[in-house]
């Protein structure tokens, strides 16, 4: 770089040594793990590394292999070990970082998921009252504690929800609730028209209690959804 002149090499773009393990973001699209030991993330997301890490494929978790088998999309994971650092991305998508802590439990759309500390477990489960209607809906869901990396198109709507006022969501925006909400699924002709362009009949998730929920503003295209 010595010499070279470009807005390209201001400080901002430049990755700094880590001053802590775990991870940080990079920049909004991207994270940046300093490993010291393990982590996970999801297969071909990393793109770049420096230092002495190794690599494994990780199946798809508990539950995993029933869950390919029902909705034809599994989260396949790889295993990070070793001292040295990592970056994630996935397909320029924005990047959060949550801090899950010790008696958290938080639901996270596998399409969602872009990398998490070993202290946290997860587990693939199906959503309530959400069976078997469209190939039933399945998530992560996060406990213990530790940082979760989260991927998002397009900037999330962070919603509370409370005992006075559930929120309906439409299942291919959400992103990720707090697991302790009660899930239902919710179909409404009317709405239905109104929110999906005119397609009849929609279903929304409904959650109700007390916590939150995370949602996406953009929709998946048709060509990201035959895709999958």
């Amino acid at each position: 770089m010595h010499g070279m002149k470009s807005d390209l090499f201001s400080t901002e773009h430049l990755a700094q040594p880590a001053t802590a393990p775990g991870m940080t973001l990079q920049n909004a699209k991207s994270i940046k793990y300093a490993v010291h030991g393990e982590m996970f993330a999801r297969q071909g997301s990393m793109v770049a590394f420096r230092g002495r890490l190794q690599f494994e494929r990780k199946g798809q978790g508990i539950g995993g292999m029933l869950k390919r088998a029902v909705t034809g999309e599994g989260l396949p994971l790889m295993a990070v070990k070793g001292q040295g650092e990592a970056w994630f991305a996935h397909e320029a998508a924005n990047c959060f970082i949550v801090d899950v802590e010790q008696g958290d439990a938080l639901t996270i759309n596998g399409r969602n998921v872009l990398c998490f500390d070993a202290t946290l477990s997860y587990e693939i489960k199906t959503v309530k009252g959400a069976g078997m209607t469209g190939g039933g809906l399945f998530n992560s869901v996060f406990t213990g504690y530790g940082k979760l990396g989260v991927i998002c198109e397009g900037t999330p709507i962070v919603i509370p929800v409370s005992a006075q006022s559930p929120v309906y969501v439409d299942t291919d925006a959400v992103v990720g609730w707090s697991a302790q909400l009660n899930t239902s699924l919710h179909r409404s002709q009317s709405v239905g028209s109104m929110i999906r362009g005119g397609s009849g009949e929609a279903v929304q998730l409904m959650l109700q209690g007390e916590g939150f929920v995370i949602v996406r503003p953009s929709e998946v295209t048709p060509q990201k959804q035959s895709a999958h």
